[in-house]
């Protein structure tokens, strides 16, 4: 009778697991065999190319109610995805502000993923390597032992946890508890004109408005206006406004502009307000020999948030928090339900990395960074990011040297921000010029570079955060923006109005 019942039991039973084990290994042979093609020979192929719509088509269709072998999936991404990247891992993608991977970072991913480790906390090899590399990012910043941080999806997630221990601490009330229609005054966060958008998001999931965050004008150089800043202070407080932050960023995302860290540091310290900076482009400059000065005083800073997916070239996604008050830091997010208690013994035992952001469950982002880093040594990555500023210098002095490219802002770090110019023609002309220019570059997969407009100025631009990037590379950008802006101005000087 019990065999009977095991035997029924044992029909009914499913499992993702594969019946054939070996099989699965040659298909994932296969897979990691094509992958490293595929990176070594990224030079070989366009950098982004339009997909057809058939290719489309295939992902639009219902959910499949029925599986089907592993190996007949891989082939269709192999033709359906592979050939249709973003294309920031190629040497010649230098679009918005992408890191390029790295392939032992992938391996990282691929070993991470095989755990299934949810970082929520708990004692286990995973959680440890989560903290040792928070360790890690905190040691490159200058930040004491003592100060706590979280890894996070991303630059975004990473300003928002900071900004919330700012909020909590800087309300003078139990904030968890009363909320902010509790306040006595309304909040006042400080940051640039070329602040990141993810801050007024920010203030707006705060609940603090974006009428809270106050636009600081930033002088030629795209740097915040410090005297504009305590004018602003000043402002505020006659208004009976309650001042408690200032966002500095190191590295604009339009231009890559470093505020004056040390001078708001000053201010920050004088009002009693709280240093944030906003680090996701710039903050690993910390850690190259040449570029470490572009950042001085980032280690006063109370909070950073930083990209280990920019400069550290971790695949997508993780960010990070580091807070130099632990224990504010702590207590903007900590709570034990009666289902998370602490046991004394066993997996339940180990610190809930929970308890420094918003996320119950969280992905083993950490072992990613952990094995490039523990591969190259942070050295190592510190000369690639002076390499970056090289290559941002040469392409600059290309530009200048070449008739009608013209750079249009200070190149600050390695943002280079440029247009094609021939003279005499409207500002909607020359951006109409410039940003068809860019998207032929973006077709043909030649090259790519995004565009944007600052102090009402259109460009192009270049964000050569890439390890793969040569000064060839760089020469090809500039010949090719040469020779189609010189094709190309006629035919838009008649399309224009």
């Amino acid at each position: 009778m019990t065999a009977n019942i095991e035997k029924a039991e044992a029909v009914r039973t499913e499992t993702l697991d594969p019946a054939d084990w070996e099989g699965v290994r040659a298909a994932a042979h296969r897979i990691v065999d094509n992958a490293i093609d595929y990176t070594r020979d990224v030079r070989e192929r366009p950098l982004w190319q339009d997909m057809p719509p058939e290719v489309r088509a295939r992902f639009r269709s219902p959910v499949p109610q029925e599986g089907r072998p592993l190996g007949q999936v891989y082939d269709d991404l192999v033709t359906n995805m592979l050939p249709y990247p973003m294309g920031n891992i190629h040497p010649r993608f230098w679009m918005w502000y992408m890191g390029t991977s790295n392939f032992t970072g992938a391996l990282g991913d691929f070993l991470a993923a095989v755990l299934g480790s949810n970082l929520g906390g708990g004692d286990h090899a995973a959680a440890e390597i989560d903290k040792q590399v928070v360790n890690w990012l905190k040691e490159m910043m200058g930040y004491p032992a003592s100060a706590s941080g979280t890894l996070v999806s991303g630059g975004s997630m990473a300003n928002l946890i900071a900004l919330i221990v700012a909020r909590n601490r800087m309300s003078g009330i139990d904030l968890r508890d009363l909320g902010v229609g509790a306040l006595k005054a309304p909040l006042r966060f400080y940051g640039s004109d070329q602040i990141h958008s993810c801050h007024q998001i920010a203030v707006e999931a705060m609940g603090l408005g974006n009428r809270a965050l106050c636009r600081v004008a930033s002088n030629a150089a795209c740097r915040m206006d410090v005297a504009a800043l305590r004018a602003a202070i000043a402002r505020d407080k006659a208004e009976d406004l309650q001042p408690a932050c200032v966002i500095a960023t190191a590295g604009t995302v339009n231009t890559g502009a470093i505020d004056d860290l040390e001078a708001i540091a000053d201010v920050c310290a004088a009002e009693g307000l709280w240093f944030h900076v906003d680090g996701c482009i710039g903050a690993l400059l910390a850690i190259a020999p040449e570029g470490g000065a572009l950042v001085r005083g980032i280690a006063r800073a109370d909070s950073i948030a930083l990209d280990p997916h920019k400069w550290l070239h971790a695949p997508f996604e993780v960010g990070c928090a580091l807070v130099r008050d632990a224990e504010s830091h702590f207590g903007s997010f900590t709570l034990t339900p009666e289902y998370l208690k602490t046991a004394p013994r066993g997996i339940a035992s180990g610190e809930w990395l929970h308890d420094f952001g918003l996320q119950t469950s969280r992905g083993f982002r950490a072992l990613k960074v952990w094995m490039a880093i523990e591969e190259h040594g942070v050295a190592k990555f510190g000369r690639l990011i002076d390499q970056d500023l090289a290559h941002a210098r040469y392409l600059a002095e290309r530009i200048s040297a070449t008739p009608d490219l013209h750079i249009c802002f200070p190149t600050a770090i390695n943002i280079v921000c440029f247009r094609y110019d021939p003279g005499g023609l409207p500002e909607p002309v020359l951006k109409a010029l410039n940003t068809e220019i860019m998207v032929k570059m973006q077709e043909t997969g030649v090259a790519a570079v995004s565009d944007t407009t600052v102090h009402g100025r259109h460009c192009l631009r270049a964000a050569i955060n890439n390890h793969r990037t040569t000064r060839a590379d760089l020469d090809i950008l500039i010949d090719e923006v040469a020779r189609l802006g010189a094709t190309l101005t006629g035919q838009i000087v008649l399309d224009c109005p």
